[in-house]
């Protein structure tokens, strides 16, 4: 081991001014023997700085490397395993712990000794050594074979000491006297020792000679101690003295600390009662407010105001421990809590006096509005009573049930009210829609203000198509068509119920955001969640499907709501009860009067749900509204279903020529009734879908007619038809019936084609059947110039089939065709020359094709036509000038 120590120590630590003071052979614990050496060493440079180094043979070749270097400071413990046991096992805790096996027990000890050596001497850290010998920690070791190999070097470390530059001069100037002093080091050696002896003898002497001197010190030393025992009896006289000014100034101290104990005790109580005179003292003012205070004027209620929040502060204020034992603070509570009930049983009886006086008041107002359609106004109640609002919160905080009480006697109370008002509103705005009394009871079976209706509307299940084109006989049909009332109703029949509808409308609306508004404000309903009151919840319908039912009490008071804005809406619900039912009952007797009359209220109707539903989208206003709402488009998607309906069901004559059908000239009437109705509406899309659907069924029973006329072909039926819908809807630029545009555009050229085609072919049948077996022959593969060779399409039979149709021959025919188109054509469309005009330019096409065939069947054959084109031109002009 000493020649591995020496090994290390030149070719790793010297480098590095490192020396080596322990060493120990180890392994770690549990894995593969790999053997490598932890040295202990101490840097020969000040400040020194104690490392652990790890120390390990190279793989390559028979020398030594650093492996890992920890600084001694960073160990926080060492665990020896066993201190009674000899064990070669041991860890060091660094910033992990390291499990070491050493080559020896003893190694293990005599490195762990070396590190215990190192940190008291350089580190002074303390270091935990478990599981350690107390003789390894001793701080000397004993010499022998046990002693560590670090004891001797760790000395010699520290009695080296380096030559200074003066002790190296007077050295190199003696052995520059001894110029023997290197080449022989004995002789120096003596020299050395007989001066050292004779400079010990003039030492000793000069010892002896100072003897006398030495007695004289002495003499003095026991005089100074003399005078030592004199100031140390002064000094204890002294202490005993300050002892007794130290008792004094203690009992000073105490005396001084009790006052000031006193002191701040008074200061505390003093606190404590400016604290209970602040809070807990109500004026004479306003207990005689709360006691009697005038409740009726502006100046009473403000000075009640002021007291009960007076009284609110002296009652929530925060009592520190200890207050509530005081008979004084007692007194007072009882005092508080007496004035609280008395007051709010005097507001309480107030207000329910002013709800009812004000309801007298109100209900003495109403006849005055049943002639016009008005509902009253409550803005003076409501401003009567805001002056109340306060109060009414006071009351919600301190009194639960009273405040109950309250909102469920003003709900009450409104309800009725509203109920008689409403009633009579609705009555009056049943009676402008329907005329008069008289007329609206005997025509449309009105009874009372449930708005319930008799009698019978028109059907289209009688419609049919009349052979005369009078327009009485059509608007006739139109008019059953439209689902009207046997009346004759008109547009201004329709703008009177539209204006009826919309004040009804306007009158609800301010009503409904005015008592809402003012619930908010007088309940304040507005801030916190609250729980409902037991008048406010809603009403259940019963199972069969019933008048409402109220709630039992107890459910009532059991049910609660967590945001104040359904207590609001459950309240509005509970007053304005009846406010539905009317709406649906007077839109019921508008639907009676005429189903046009739902275009109308749907278009108002969402109006004003979206006003209310961009003010508030929770209020009752706006739900109610919307409720309704899904009633009108209920009946206007009936509206549109019964006429789709009655297309199905129309039935044509047999022995009249169809025309324009009525419910063609139907949609023409109701799109521009709708077009004039829904401009800037909010829902349009309802209307563009009511107008797909309608329009669909249009086309269908269109083609149904057509297909069922005797009396009139089927593509004059058609043409005629498909044109007027395309004239409609190219005038009234209806968006989402553009494809619906075109499709009729398209259906209309066909039939009109189809039509010109199909009666060209009568005024030269032979002539056509002639050339038609030419084609055939042609398309069976006969040469075009061996046509004329067939014995049935020769020269001779295509002269004798012109020969048949001479210039007045064709005239004539065409003069029987315009009449005959012109029997089948209504008067209404005016297609007349139009279809006249087709006729001639397919005649002319038939004829230069014609002239085509014999040019290259019968080339050379000089075969013509009995008449020219400019003939056939005249022909027609002067037949259609002649009619």
């Amino acid at each position: 081991m000493t020649a591995i120590k020496h090994a290390l120590q030149r070719d790793i630590f010297t480098p590095n001014d490192e020396r080596l003071l322990g060493i120990v052979n180890v392994c770690k614990a549990g894995k593969k023997k790999k053997n490598c050496f932890l040295c202990a060493t101490v840097t020969t440079e000040r400040p020194v700085q104690v490392k652990v180094v790890k120390v390990k043979k190279s793989d390559k070749g028979d020398f030594y490397k650093r492996q890992q270097t920890w600084e001694l400071r960073d160990l926080t413990e060492v665990d020896a395993k066993d201190a009674s046991k000899e064990n070669p096992e041991f860890d060091l805790h660094f910033e992990k712990v390291y499990r070491w096996v050493a080559s020896s027990a003893a190694e293990k000890n005599s490195f762990i000794s070396c590190i215990w050596k190192l940190n008291q001497r350089y580190l002074r850290k303390k270091v935990e050594f478990v599981n350690v010998s107390s003789q390894l920690l001793e701080e000397s070791v004993p010499s022998g074979e046990s002693q560590s190999v670090a004891g001797g070097d760790e000395d010699a470390l520290d009695d080296y000491q380096e030559l200074s530059a003066r002790e190296e001069q007077d050295i190199e100037s003696m052995m520059e006297m001894c110029e023997y002093a290197v080449s022989n080091a004995e002789g120096f050696a003596e020299q050395l020792s007989r001066e050292l002896q004779v400079l010990d003898g003039a030492n000793i002497q000069s010892i002896m000679a100072s003897e006398k001197q030495v007695n004289i010190l002495m003499q003095l030393l026991d005089e100074a101690l003399g005078e030592v025992d004199t100031i140390e009896g002064k000094l204890s006289s002294y202490e005993e003295m300050l002892q007794s000014v130290k008792e004094q100034m203690d009992q000073i101290s105490q005396s001084n600390r009790l006052i000031q104990i006193s002191n701040t005790n008074n200061v505390k109580l003093l606190d404590e009662i400016q604290f209970l005179v602040n809070y807990m003292d109500l004026s004479k003012g306003h207990i005689r407010a709360l006691q009697e205070g005038d409740l009726t004027s502006p100046k009473g209620i403000e000075a009640c105001i002021n007291a009960s929040e007076a009284l609110s502060q002296c009652m929530n204020v925060a009592l520190r421990p200890g207050h509530e034992k005081l008979m004084a603070v007692t007194q007072q509570q009882l005092l508080f809590a007496e004035l609280r009930d008395t007051f709010a049983r005097r507001l309480t009886n107030h207000l329910n006096n002013v709800f009812v006086h004000q309801g007298h008041d109100q209900s003495s107002t109403l006849s005055q509005h049943t002639a016009e359609l008005s509902l009253p106004k409550h803005s003076p109640l409501h401003r009567d009573l805001l002056r109340y609002a306060k109060l009414m919160e006071w009351l919600k905080n301190t009194h639960r049930e009273k405040y109950e009480g309250l909102s469920r006697t003003y709900v009450d109370y409104m309800s009725r009210l509203y109920e008689r008002e409403i009633k009579d509103f609705f009555e009056v705005a049943k009676i402008k829609m329907a005329g008069t009394t008289k007329e609206a009871k005997g025509k449309f079976g009105l009874h009372g203000s449930s708005g319930k209706l008799t009698g019978s509307t028109s059907s289209l299940n009688k419609l049919t198509v009349q052979g005369s084109n009078s327009r009485r006989s059509q608007s006739s049909s139109l008019l059953d068509m439209g689902n009207m009332s046997a009346s004759d109703l008109d547009v201004a029949d329709r703008t009177k119920f539209d204006k009826i509808f919309e004040q009804v409308l306007s009158e609800l609306e301010p009503l409904c955001l005015a008592e809402q508004d003012f619930i908010s404000k007088f309940f304040k309903l507005q801030q916190h969640p609250a729980v409902v009151p037991p008048l406010a919840q809603p009403e259940t319908e019963d199972t069969d499907g019933g008048t409402p039912s109220r709630m039992p009490p107890q459910a009532e008071h059991r049910q609660s709501l967590s945001s104040e804005k359904d207590v609001v809406r459950l309240m509005m619900n509970k007053i304005f009860q009846s406010i539905e039912t009317e709406l649906n009952s007077l839109i019921a007797l508008g639907d009676k009067i005429d189903s046009f009359n739902s275009l109308y209220m749907l278009v108002k109707m969402s109006h004003h749900v979206w006003t209310a539903e961009n003010v508030d989208p929770a209020s009752y206003l706006s739900t109610t509204l919307g409720n309704v709402l899904v009633t009108v488009k209920r009946n206007f998607d009936k509206c549109i279903s019964a006429q789709i309906r009655q297309m199905e069901e129309v039935k044509i004559s047999k022995k009249s020529k169809v025309g324009i059908l009525l419910f063609v000239t139907g949609f023409e009437e109701f799109a521009e009734l709708a077009e004039t109705i829904f401009r800037n509406a909010e829902r349009r899309g309802d209307l563009d879908k009511a107008y797909v659907k309608l329009i669909r069924a249009v086309f269908v029973n269109v083609e149904k007619v057509a297909n069922e006329s005797q009396k009139t072909p089927r593509d004059v039926v058609m043409m005629e038809n498909f044109h007027h819908i395309f004239s409609t809807l190219s005038r009234l630029k209806i968006s989402c019936l553009e494809a619906e545009r075109r499709e009729a555009k398209h259906k209309y050229t066909d039939h009109l084609q189809s039509y010109v085609i199909n009666s060209l072919g009568q005024p030269l049948e032979k002539l056509n059947h002639f050339f038609e077996g030419v084609e055939a022959r042609v398309a069976q593969g006969v040469r075009e110039e061996e046509v004329s060779y067939q014995l049935a399409f020769n020269k001779q039979e295509l002269r004798k089939v012109i020969k048949e149709y001479p210039g007045k021959e064709v005239k004539k025919g065409l003069d029987n065709l315009y009449k005959k188109v012109d029997k089948h054509l209504c008067e209404e469309e005016s297609l007349l020359q139009v279809v006249w005009h087709s006729m001639q330019d397919e005649f002319i096409r038939q004829y230069k094709h014609f002239e085509d065939l014999i040019g290259r069947c019968y080339p050379g054959s000089g075969i013509t036509m009995e008449f020219t084109i400019q003939d056939m031109l005249e022909y027609f002009s002067s037949i259609a000038q002649s009619h």
